[in-house]
């Protein structure tokens, strides 16, 4: 699969495979996403099939207008509308009432659609010229790393999709905030690239208690996720001793203040920036998991602003049902 660089005619003919019920994987500013139709069924059916992705977990439709939220949602009230106003375009996915127009196979047969307009110019331009909204989780094989550039999409998805556009490195690098309305109140789904901090700040306290439900109601809410194929754990506190003869790599936030017997290190931030650890998180998994390791050790984040993403990765990465 050719990776093709971002021009007019690109986004025109990767526009025209969407209309035809084709895939197309393509920058946003979280990460990349696998983009079909939203409105045709069987195109969306082979998202999963590609994924390798269960038809049990729903997908995030991607907008570009807040008229095509009109088309899709129903009962869209004064918070979500307070949410629009402030994050989008941006990495806030909300989770509404769907309307008739929205194929069940999108929602998991689920009665609320999770809902998004990206930021990210490729993105947009993209799903303007479809003409169409664009469902389109991450560009991957379902519970692997996530892709925050085209090669990693090619590296995952290779000759199984129909484009790819190259539009260089998502710059958030996790994926996207989804919020549940329900009922006047706000449910954190999934911790993302907007942080609770920011949208707490706009319409006061969010609940991270997720409401029962027998199906995930938004993507990135199973156990295991975002796992390299290495095995990974988290580093334990106090005195390391790894196993001898095991190659071994580290995830670091920071520069280590002690040397440790690691074949790798990745570095988040070296100056402690959470934003820059973000963008950096997968990138540094991806290199870890390609270096020939025997096993990865993360180390922790502080959960403050997108630490709390990051630390939700890292959970799942590792099987963890953590994710406060």
């Amino acid at each position: 699969m050719k990776l093709h660089k971002v021009t007019s005619q690109s986004i025109k003919e990767a526009a025209l495979i969407i209309q035809n019920g084709g895939l197309v994987a393509f920058p946003t500013e979280t990460v990349y996403g696998l983009g079909a139709d939203a409105l045709n069924p069987l195109a969306v059916a082979r998202v999963f099939e590609v994924k390798e992705r269960p038809n049990f977990d729903p997908l995030i439709v991607h907008i570009s207008s807040l008229a095509d939220i009109e088309r899709l949602c129903l009962k869209i009230d004064k918070m979500a509308r307070t949410l629009m106003k402030h994050f989008w375009p941006g990495p806030l996915t909300l989770v509404l009432p769907k309307s008739s127009l929205v194929p069940d196979i999108v929602t998991a047969g689920l009665p609320t659609v999770a809902v998004r307009m990206p930021s990210h110019p490729v993105a947009s331009e993209l799903i303007k010229a479809a003409g169409t909204p664009v469902a389109a989780p991450s560009a991957n094989l379902f519970s692997r790393l996530s892709p925050t550039t085209a090669k990693h999409v090619k590296e995952q998805l290779g000759d199984k999709i129909d484009l790819i556009l190259d539009g260089g490195r998502s710059p958030i690098g996790v994926e996207s905030t989804v919020i549940l309305l329900a009922s006047g109140k706000a449910h954190l789904l999934r911790p993302g690239g907007l942080s609770l901090e920011d949208i707490e700040n706009v319409i006061g306290a969010v609940k991270i208690q997720i409401p029962k439900s027998l199906s995930p109601l938004s993507p990135g809410q199973l156990p295991r996720h975002y796992s390299p194929r290495t095995p990974i754990r988290f580093l334990p506190p106090g005195k390391i001793e790894f196993e001898k003869g095991k190659k071994v790599g580290l995830l670091a936030f920071t520069p280590l203040k002690a040397k440790m017997p690691c074949e790798v290190v990745e570095i988040l931030s070296p100056e402690g920036d959470i934003v820059e650890a973000a963008a950096n998180l997968f990138p540094c998994l991806h290199r870890l998991d390609k270096a020939g390791l025997d096993i990865i050790y993360a180390e922790s984040v502080p959960k403050i602003g997108l630490g709390r993403a990051i630390m939700d990765r890292l959970y799942k990465a590792v099987g963890d049902s953590r994710s406060e």
